[in-house]
């Protein structure tokens, strides 16, 4: 989000191979997107079985995003830094801002998105779910992440809303800002300037909204949906263990405690460290800009422009690290990706899944057996649970293999056995 683009280098600017280690370092970052997100939507448009999956509609549409940002925003940013100056013109310097808001905020909400998903596909029984996540309510949430962030990009930018308030700095002398002029004078565009700069100024009331907005309503959500996803997954595996320890061997096979106190144990962590990941990133992304962009206006706009550089280009680095996050950590990404790379190799291809559906947890009441969960074996590479389950192949990986991806109502039936054994 280029709100406060402050692309300014140190008085001596860059030496030659500071230049081209900048210029190695943001390449790497800009390809590492774009080639990121291809992969992702190539591979959603290549498999069959991906399509089917809700969360991925989602996913395809934030790789979209940050395609965008990869390809629109972030070069002119990069020519920017490196030659430290502005060659476009003030009306491409707009656009650029507006598509920067634009864009960084749209992903932003698709990741929110992702995390309402995953919430109501893990917490709330199945039927529930399919009533949340209708088709047409999918495409209103898409739509939504494309449009809401108009209203804080183009409309104001273009409006110039953003610039209400603030002073007029060619009406004031040098001698009554003293120093401070000439930080403020380098954040704004000046034609006349043999040095120009795309600085986007913003007033508080700006500030304060497109921050909220675009950051902190969306952060707050996403902060409240994977907690109580990880504490349904910690809820969900006691009361597994809870049946484990209740229920009796079935064929003779032994089923010790220890064994499932550690596959609890596995549970608990895989979803902690998956939940942190995805969290962690985020805020390390955006937070400081985020924060930082609500504190300037209130400074006198005193923050450096380094400083602004890095957490810029710290969010931008988001755009790179979601396809990672949330693809290539997926066990039926990775296969598509394996097909892609490879040339169609007949190795990865998944093979037919009819019949390989199996009850993966079973309990005995009164004689009638009642399943837990399903599950598909992991051989020859079978689906992931989470795709045959809500269809929700993106969650698999989140709460452990076979696992059902709500809390069982009745955590003391007597008698469980596994079919696919201990993973």
């Amino acid at each position: 989000m280029d709100e406060l683009d402050a692309n300014v280098s140190s008085k001596e600017g860059f030496g030659s191979v500071e230049k081209a280690v900048l210029l190695a370092f943001l390449s790497a970052v800009i390809l590492t997107a774009i080639l990121g997100n291809l992969l992702v939507m190539a591979a959603v448009c290549r498999d069959r079985q991906l399509r089917k999956i809700k969360t991925n509609y989602f996913i395809v549409s934030l790789a979209f995003v940050d395609l965008l940002v990869s390809v629109l925003v972030m070069p002119f940013g990069a020519i920017e830094l490196v030659q430290d100056i502005w060659i476009y013109g003030e009306m491409f310097c707009l656009v650029r801002t507006s598509l920067d808001v634009l864009l960084t905020t749209a992903s932003i909400f698709h990741l929110c998105c992702i995390s309402l998903d995953r919430y109501y596909a893990i917490c709330c029984q199945p039927l529930v779910y399919r009533n949340k996540m209708t088709p047409l309510r999918i495409a209103l949430m898409l739509g939504g992440c494309w449009v809401i962030p108009m209203f804080i990009s183009f409309l104001p930018i273009m409006q110039g809303w953003n610039n209400i308030g603030i002073i007029d700095l060619e009406r004031i002398s040098k001698p009554r800002l003293g120093q401070d002029l000439h930080v403020i004078e380098k954040r704004k565009f000046n034609q006349n300037s043999n040095s120009t700069y795309c600085i986007f100024m913003v007033n508080k009331p700006y500030a304060i909204t497109c921050s909220v907005v675009a950051f902190y309503i969306p952060f707050l959500l996403m902060v409240l949906a994977y907690y109580r996803i990880y504490v349904t997954a910690k809820e969900h595996a006691h009361q597994i263990q809870m049946l484990q320890r209740a229920g009796a061997p079935s064929e003779g096979r032994p089923q010790p405690a220890d064994q499932h106190s550690t596959h609890r144990m596995r549970t608990e962590t895989k979803a902690a460290k998956t939940l942190c990941i995805i969290m962690g990133c985020f805020c390390l992304c955006w937070a400081p800009f985020f924060v930082t962009n609500i504190v300037d206006p209130f400074i006198d706009y005193t923050v450096p422009g380094q400083v602004w550089t890095a957490f810029l280009w710290l969010g931008y680095i988001n755009s790179g690290l979601n396809p990672f996050l949330y693809a290539f950590l997926n066990k039926s990404f990775r296969r598509a990706f394996l097909i892609i790379l490879c040339c169609d190799d007949e190795r990865y291809r998944r093979p037919s899944i009819l019949g390989q559906t199996v009850p993966c947890s079973t309990t005995t009441i009164n004689g009638s057996t009642h399943v837990l969960s399903h599950c598909l074996c992991e051989h020859e590479g079978a689906m992931d649970v989470g795709e045959k389950h809500h269809g929700q192949g993106i969650i698999a990986d989140l709460l452990c293999d076979s696992q059902p991806l709500w809390p069982l109502k009745n955590p003391l039936l007597p008698t469980s056995q596994s079919c696919c054994g201990d993973k």
